[in-house]
């Protein structure tokens, strides 16, 4: 353990607090010049590397990069360091390693119908936070995705009064908002509120964090929203923060 690693620093920056003193002793940031494959340390660069395999998977299999070696799978047994934390739908036709052209231990992914964030719900938070201050991914994506069925849902309760049953309705209720707002929008109702939803949980994920917001605050971690879409295979990404006006 390094001097940093025992006074609970940690690479990038992160500093940590006696709270983290179970994280102490892991990965928290990649040496470029260590091992044999080299992983993007940037937020700008992971977010390069994800697009352009979104472009590769988009493309065709022959132009994938990916190392499905059993080589590969050994050395991430040792130790995870993904470049990228993915907040995505758990809709088992979006799987963001397969749609950035990515492998075993390049993404953390967390998956949660909706890609919602519920503060009050913390494994959610709490799983975005470790894949940052633990593990050292500079980049946070909130993916959404064409027709979503829990946005749907969330559109027809809004709509109708339709309500849902058990634990749906807790996801259909943090939804809502971004119907909603949504509903302010000119256009297709469906579509302004899968992208008012990812916008949302952008901004609970960048203000609702004692460990992200101060990371976000400095440069070092960036939080942004994107789009999956399930005819295409396109990830595009939301540029527009702004909520909606009145």
């Amino acid at each position: 353990m390094t001097e940093d690693e025992k006074k609970g620093k940690g690479g990038s920056g992160r500093i940590k607090d006696e709270s983290f003193k179970l994280w102490q002793g892991l990965p928290r940031s990649r040496d470029p010049e260590a091992r044999r494959l080299k992983r993007p340390m940037s937020w700008q660069d992971a977010l390069s590397e994800l697009m352009a395999g979104n472009r590769r998977f988009i493309g065709s299999k022959n132009e994938s990069t990916v190392e499905r070696t059993p080589e590969r799978r050994m050395e991430v047994a040792d130790e995870q360091t993904p470049f990228a934390v993915i907040l995505s739908c758990a809709d088992s036709r979006v799987s963001p390693e397969i749609v950035f052209d990515q492998w075993i231990g390049d993404l953390f992914v967390v998956r949660i119908a909706g890609n919602i964030v519920n503060p009050p719900h913390y494994g959610i938070l709490g799983s975005i936070e470790y894949g940052v201050a633990a593990l050292g991914a500079n980049l946070v994506m909130v993916l959404g995705h064409s027709r979503c069925g829990a946005v749907t849902a969330a559109v027809q309760s809004v709509e109708t009064g339709m309500e849902f049953p058990g634990s749906i309705a807790s996801i259909i209720d943090t939804i809502t908002p971004a119907v909603k707002n949504a509903r302010k929008m000119p256009g297709d109702l469906l579509l302004n509120s899968v992208r008012e939803n990812v916008r949302l949980s952008v901004e609970k994920i960048e203000t609702a964090s004692p460990v992200l917001t101060p990371l976000i605050e400095s440069g070092t971690v960036k939080v942004i929203g994107g789009k999956y879409d399930l005819i295409t295979g396109e990830v595009t990404l939301y540029t527009d923060t702004d909520p909606p006006r009145e």
